[in-house]
């Protein structure tokens, strides 16, 4: 999110800045992601409007990506890059506060790097969680994944945070749901062993408009159509529902969760006002952009990347209650991610 679009929504921004702590350093690992990258905007932004003076150290492993990325903050005091890889890292700094997002995150890697996948969300991990407890860290926020509930069993329409689903371990496909549920009880491990502050985050389907030209994700893929003024091409029925948020409401999510999620907690992120299927997505998603969705038979490689998981709707209430509130349904997010400048 650019900074200048963050204005547009100064109430909401102004009341999660109160949340947010000041005076501290806060590291951000996989800055280069979708939702960690607009987090690094996002407390800049404060930084800038409401003065809370924090350093943000921004962790991720591509300098070229990162340097165009980040090219509005280089000269900012305030404003720290890191280029690592998240598996084997010398920090020679403290970080009062890490929220962890580093992670393949797209269906394509998984098929063709699982190996690299469950690696980096096991292996980095560990050392981002040693790291932190050197540092006695205040708090460490783990960026999870929805696929960790497997296929959601009959008769249950919303997942909260205690019901789990059947994943096929001898499946190469779960290197990303299984390695993300081993991070998790890392996570409580080190919070009951190590005594830290840790809250595990579990975000659905997050879209915004930065895409990379590798993510097979589908949404990324209608996009990328949309922006050409093209057709978008959809390669399944889109029969699957799906708990979709926009990032900058999944930003906010993860801020109140630092602030207020409780030890050893985890927490959803989803939008009950912006749940639907994959063809509605991509129906309104065309509708906003001018076009139309057409429907093509998939590769081998794309099936094999696909989640086995049918439908996916989160149960929001216990993120709720930490008192966030979503400010974009699907149509206004869909629309704030086309019309982006």
């Amino acid at each position: 999110m650019r900074l200048s679009r963050l204005d547009m929504f100064e109430e909401m921004w102004r009341k999660v800045s109160e949340i947010v702590p000041r005076d501290s350093s806060i590291l951000v690992t996989g800055a280069n992601g979708l939702i960690a990258s607009n987090l690094v905007d996002t407390l800049m932004y404060f930084n800038e409007r409401y003065k809370t003076c924090n350093v943000v150290i921004a962790l991720c492993r591509n300098a070229e990506k990162a340097q165009k990325r980040f090219e509005q903050f280089q000269e900012n005091k305030l404003f720290k890059l890191t280029i690592q890889d998240v598996q084997n890292f010398t920090l020679d700094f403290h970080s009062d506060y890490i929220i962890h997002a580093a992670s393949n995150a797209h269906p394509m890697a998984y098929s063709l790097k699982p190996i690299e996948t469950m690696k980096t969300n096991l292996l980095g991990t560990i050392r981002l969680l040693d790291y932190a407890n050197r540092e006695r860290c205040k708090k460490f926020v783990y960026v999870s994944t929805s696929e960790i509930y497997g296929e959601v069993p009959e008769g249950v329409n919303k997942l909260s945070e205690t019901e789990y689903g059947h994943i096929n371990t001898l499946n190469p496909r779960s290197c990303y749901s299984e390695s993300k549920r081993c991070a998790e009880t890392l996570c409580v491990c080190y919070s009951k062993e190590k005594e830290m502050d840790v809250s595990i985050v579990r975000p659905g389907y997050i879209y915004g408009r930065q895409i990379t030209e590798d993510n097979s994700r589908a949404d990324a893929q209608f996009l990328r159509c949309v922006l050409a003024k093209q057709n978008i091409v959809m390669k399944s029925a889109g029969e699957q529902k799906r708990s979709y948020c926009y990032v900058a409401d999944a930003v906010t999510a993860i801020l109140y969760i630092m602030k207020s999620g409780g030890n050893g907690e985890a927490y959803n992120i989803a939008n009950s006002n912006s749940e639907a299927t994959i063809k509605e997505f991509a129906e309104t998603m065309a509708d906003i952009g001018g076009v139309s969705v057409e429907y093509e038979i998939p590769s081998i490689e794309e099936k094999r990347g696909y989640s086995m998981i049918k439908n996916s709707l989160l149960d929001d209430q216990k993120l709720r209650a930490l008192g966030w509130t979503s400010s974009y349904d699907l149509k206004r997010g869909l629309k704030a991610t086309v019309e982006e400048e």
